[in-house]
Formats: C-alpha cells, sequence, structure tokens
C-alpha cells in the first residue's frame, strides 16, 4: 500500500520556497514557481505540483537558467506584449505582463501575450484561469523538448505541446481544459517510472521504433500524440504557433539547445486573449446563457466537463487544510531542502 504525507496548505509554499532559494532561485523567481506549484498541489495535480521541484532543480543545475533574471515587458504591437523572461523561468515573466494583457483585452477585444528566452515547466492551466477570473476567454500554447514523434514517425521530433483554454462562467467555476497534444505528459511516464508500474498500451515507443510498456524505454524512445495524425496535427500548430510565430524555438531546437544536459526546456509561449464582452454584440448575458445550455445539456446525460474533479479536489483540499503527497516523494523533497 502506498504510504502518504499530509502537508498543511501554508508549507506547501514555504516547502517549495526554500527549495528553490537554496538552489539559487532569486526571491522573486522563488515566489512565482512556488505559487504555480501550490495553485497545482491544491488541484492534486500530482504531475504538476511538488514534483516538478526537482525539474526545477536539474535546470539550475544544468548551469544555463539565470535565475536572478528580471524579464522585459515591451509593446511591439497595439495588441500585442512580448514579454522577455532573459533566459528565467517563465514565470515571473507571465507573472509581470498579465496584467498589461488583461488591459489590451478589454481595449481591443484580443489581444496576444508573447514569451521568449524562458525555461518552461509548469502548467498552463492556472494562466488561461487567471484571465477567465478577468472575465476573458483564453487559449496558451507552448512546445517542449522534441520528445514526441509525429504520427507515423519513429523518433521525437514534436514537444509534449500542451494546449489550454479557459472560458468564463458567471458564479461558477470556468470551462477549462489543459492536455498535451502527447498521448501522456512526460511527467506523467516519469511519475509511472517512480512507482514502477507499466505505462498504458499506446502511449509510447521505443528507441527502434517499437510500441513500449516500459517508462525506461519510453523516456529513451519517444512519446506519441493522442488520436493518431489528429493530435499530430495539432502538435504541430502548435510548434508553429509558439515557435516560428513568435520568433522562438520549436521542440527540436528547444532539444538541441540543451546540449544533452537535464532540466526544464527552454523555448516560448504564446496566450491569446478575447473579452467575450466586445464580440458578443452587446448581448453578453444572452450568449452566456447559450454557453450554459450547452454545460445544462452536456451535464444531463451524465458526462462530466473538463477540469470537475480538479475542482473538485481543490474544494476538499481548502476544506481540510492540506493536501497528501506520496511519501517518497515528500522524503525526496526533504532531501532538497539547505
Amino acid at each position: 500500500m502506498n504510504q502518504t504525507v499530509k502537508i498543511r496548505l501554508n508549507d506547501v509554499k514555504t516547502l517549495a520556497h526554500d527549495i528553490l532559494k537554496g538552489a539559487g532561485y532569486g526571491a522573486d523567481h522563488a515566489q512565482s514557481i512556488a505559487e504555480m506549484l501550490y495553485t497545482c498541489q491544491l488541484d492534486d495535480c500530482q504531475s504538476h505540483g511538488l514534483f516538478r521541484l526537482f525539474m526545477c532543480i536539474d535546470t539550475i543545475k544544468a548551469g544555463k537558467i539565470d535565475g536572478q533574471a528580471e524579464p522585459q515587458i515591451t509593446n511591439p504591437g497595439k495588441a500585442i506584449i512580448r514579454a522577455d523572461a532573459r533566459g528565467g523561468m517563465s514565470l515571473l515573466a507571465m507573472q509581470a505582463a498579465m496584467p498589461e494583457l488583461i488591459d489590451k483585452t478589454r481595449e481591443f477585444g484580443v489581444a496576444a501575450m508573447a514569451i521568449n528566452r524562458c525555461f518552461h515547466f509548469s502548467a498552463l492551466w492556472p494562466e488561461v484561469e487567471r484571465l477567465s477570473a478577468a472575465g476573458l476567454a483564453a487559449i496558451a500554447m507552448v512546445p517542449s523538448h522534441s520528445w514526441v514523434a509525429p504520427a507515423g514517425g519513429t523518433r521525437g521530433t514534436l514537444g509534449t505541446n500542451p494546449l489550454a483554454f479557459s472560458w468564463p462562467r458567471q458564479g461558477k467555476m470556468p470551462f477549462t481544459f489543459d492536455f498535451a497534444t502527447s498521448a501522456f505528459a512526460r511527467g506523467e511516464i516519469e511519475l509511472y517510472k517512480r512507482a514502477g508500474k507499466p505505462l498504458p498500451d499506446g502511449v509510447a515507443i521505443d528507441k527502434e521504433g517499437n510500441p513500449t510498456n516500459d517508462p525506461d524505454a519510453a523516456l529513451g524512445g519517444a512519446m506519441l500524440t493522442f488520436g493518431g495524425y489528429k493530435g499530430s496535427a495539432l502538435s504541430i500548430m502548435i510548434e508553429l504557433m509558439a515557435g516560428p510565430m513568435i520568433d522562438d524555438l520549436t521542440s527540436l531546437e528547444s532539444h538541441e539547445f540543451a546540449e544533452g544536459k537535464g532540466g526544464a526546456p527552454y523555448h516560448g509561449e504564446i496566450v491569446l486573449a478575447f473579452d467575450p464582452a466586445q464580440f458578443s454584440g452587446g448581448k453578453l448575458a444572452e450568449n452566456d446563457a447559450r454557453a450554459e445550455r450547452l454545460f445544462a445539456d452536456i451535464i444531463d446525460q451524465g458526462a462530466r466537463l473538463p477540469s470537475q474533479r480538479r475542482f473538485a479536489a481543490r474544494e476538499r483540499n481548502l476544506h481540510r487544510g492540506y493536501v497528501e503527497i506520496p511519501a517518497a516523494l515528500h522524503e525526496d523533497l526533504l532531501a532538497l531542502l539547505p
């Protein structure tokens, strides 16, 4: 039986912050990263919660990231914000540019933020949900490392390439999804490896291009996209939108930049935001009602909207005041403390 450890909510951020500071991240970066990890852990998103501290530590040990970098925010176009992370983690740049993205979206109806020259390890749903909390709809996309084979291929060319979307709902939790275009997130395969569990079918191939259920063979071979050619096409779109579109790296280029060292991928991110108040032609309430009718019909059939389990976990953990993580993970995290 897998043992778990209870961590009080206030201690989640403290643990993450202390580990990050001890590893060499500046106070602002440590705060922004710890906030993201707390947000994910609160929703029982284990693959992107405290577990991601290992990637953060590996990244700074690899010697390429600047743990003190201060982002630079510029406006190259009326509805475009560029956040240059200057070789730091993406989160501080995103945090610095987000208020301006909200303001420009409300001004123009649609706006875009490009985060450049950043290391990225985090979930996207906290970012798009911050925009939906402001009454905006939002899409976010990033490449990663070329760990994923295109449909019909035999080697990694694409990234895990997540896509996130959030739609605001009056008085209710937003409609949100955030998923990798790979069949599994990279972090999930690493968690399977830690647990000594075989992967499901259709997730990965080994270095010879043969299907595998072995996490080690998968990490040494390539992952697969979900949905065959459909997932592959979406993944290529994300490569283009979050790479050449914003003058940043593709997953292939990011992998080359890493030079075989561990840590988070180095690339860019694009976030698109939309103001329903301006797109709805003055009929925001009427169109909100249309959306709610759609959601209601889905739920009436016994189907579940994306993120409902995550929202339930958030409510449960806030009520009881703690989260649970595997005891082995907790022990490994304590070993990272200075």
